[in-house]
């Protein structure tokens, strides 16, 4: 089993920046891959970017490529989504996830945390 806690939602305007951080427990932090997933109001969650086990690959959304970067703590079992230049449309409720395949659906999610981008 993994747990995921997410934190550092907020609220920001339009350019600026903000971390997120996904804390985890139960397995071992690098056994398995991680990602974040984002849904904004009536629309379908989608994939933002994802990370593999050891780090050494990490993969973006075309919509974030370039303004966020994933990356993961190995001594605080923690991952991160460094959000840059942020637009309004990046408003969403950001969730962490984790899988034992990389690239697939997750088997593990955390309850998510609001990112609001004012314009």
């Amino acid at each position: 089993q993994v747990q995921l806690v997410e934190s550092g939602g907020g609220l920001v305007q339009a350019g600026g920046s903000l971390r997120i951080s996904c804390a985890t427990s139960g397995r071992t932090f690098s056994s398995y891959h991680m990602a974040w997933f984002r849904q904004a109001p009536g629309k379908e969650r989608e994939f933002v970017a994802r990370i593999t086990k050891g780090g050494a690959r990490t993969d973006y959304a075309d919509s974030v490529k370039g303004r966020f970067t994933i990356s993961r703590d190995y001594a605080k079992n923690t991952m991160y989504l460094q959000m840059n230049s942020l637009k309004p449309e990046d408003t969403a409720v950001y969730y962490c996830a984790a899988s034992d395949a990389y690239g697939t659906n997750a088997d593990y999610w955390g309850q998510g945390t609001q990112v609001t981008v004012s314009s």
